[in-house]
Parts: C-alpha cells; sequence; structure tokens
C-alpha cells in the first residue's frame, strides 16, 4: 500500500521550510518501518522506489513546482529510473534522504535521489527522468521553468546523465517479445 500517511506526514513538515532553488537539495529523515521490509528482513527494492517519493514531492513543494502544478492543472510522471543498492538498510533504521534535480532537455527533467546510513555511508543512489504532463500530453520543461520565472536551460546536464539518457535511447520500445 502507498504510504500516503507518510507522505502527507512530509508535505506538512516542509510545508514553511525554506524554499529552494530548482537544483537545491532537500534533506529529510526517514525509518525503515516492519512493513518496508523483505523476507530478509532488509528495506526492499520496490519499496525503496516508493519512499524515494518521499523525498520527490516535498522538493517540488519547496522548489514551488507543485504551486505551479496546481495553477496549470498539471501533473507529474516518472519515465524512466536507474538506482544502485549498495548497502543494506534494515528495519527501524534512520536513514536520510537527498533529493535534488539536476537538469532538462527538451522533453524531461532528471532528478537524483540518494539514502545515506548513520555511518555517512550511501545505501542508494537513484536517477530518474520525470516529466510535467497536460492535457496534451508532456510539457515541455521550458515552458515549465517559465513559468517558475527560471531561465530554461541554465543547468547544464552533466556527461554521466547524458551517457545514461542516451543509452535509454538505444533501448527498443516497446520491448521485443520472445515467439
Amino acid at each position: 500500500m502507498y504510504p500516503f500517511i507518510r507522505m502527507f506526514k512530509e508535505l506538512w513538515k516542509f510545508r514553511n521550510a525554506p524554499k529552494l532553488d530548482l537544483t537545491g537539495t532537500h534533506v529529510s529523515h526517514h525509518r525503515c518501518w516492519p512493513w518496508d521490509i523483505d523476507m530478509w528482513m532488509e528495506l526492499n527494492n520496490g519499496r525503496t522506489l516508493t519512499l524515494y517519493d518521499l523525498g520527490r514531492i516535498p522538493l517540488a513543494q519547496r522548489t514551488g513546482l507543485v504551486d505551479v502544478l496546481k495553477r496549470r492543472r498539471w501533473g507529474l510522471t516518472v519515465a524512466g529510473s536507474s538506482v544502485r543498492y549498495r548497502r543494506r538498510i534494515r528495519t527501524f533504521e534512520r536513514i536520510e534522504m537527498r533529493s535534488r534535480a539536476i537538469c532538462h532537455d527538451d522533453r524531461f527533467f532528471y532528478i537524483e535521489q540518494s539514502m545515506w546510513n548513520k555511518s555517512g555511508d550511501c545505501s542508494g543512489h537513484a536517477l530518474y527522468r520525470t516529466a510535467v504532463t497536460g492535457p496534451g500530453g508532456i510539457v515541455p520543461p521550458a515552458e515549465v521553468m517559465r513559468e517558475l520565472g527560471q531561465e530554461p536551460g541554465q543547468y547544464p546536464m552533466p556527461d554521466w546523465v547524458r551517457a545514461w539518457s542516451d543509452a535509454e535511447a538505444q533501448r527498443p520500445w516497446p520491448p521485443m517479445q520472445d515467439a
């Protein structure tokens, strides 16, 4: 089940937090609860993706994006992700999550998120390709940037993000089906 209560708690908690620049880092703290674990008694890989929502949505709130979405009646969607899992997160462990937008291209925004354990080690890192959507489909990031009062293209795409995006463009869609 989606953690709606946890999401509302995060939105409430950060409702008066200082505004962030689009590429500013939102830092939040979470706990791995028994309903987040798998049979190996660690944070479930699928649940990890859900918990990353608890950082992305407040990030959107703090950058002013949520206000723009409401005003324009736009939505958000995830168009792709790549996740690295490096350290186990066990039941009741407290984690620090860091979330920030990196850049955009002509269709998507790219967001990175990471989880850090109490020892200061990075437990996992995710790169997301996200889009703002409207009645006509994907809203060009340049239009979203102007709505946020920012200049489009002011955040250059790092080489590692471009390499991932280029690799994703080579992936067949729809996937091949075995006959």
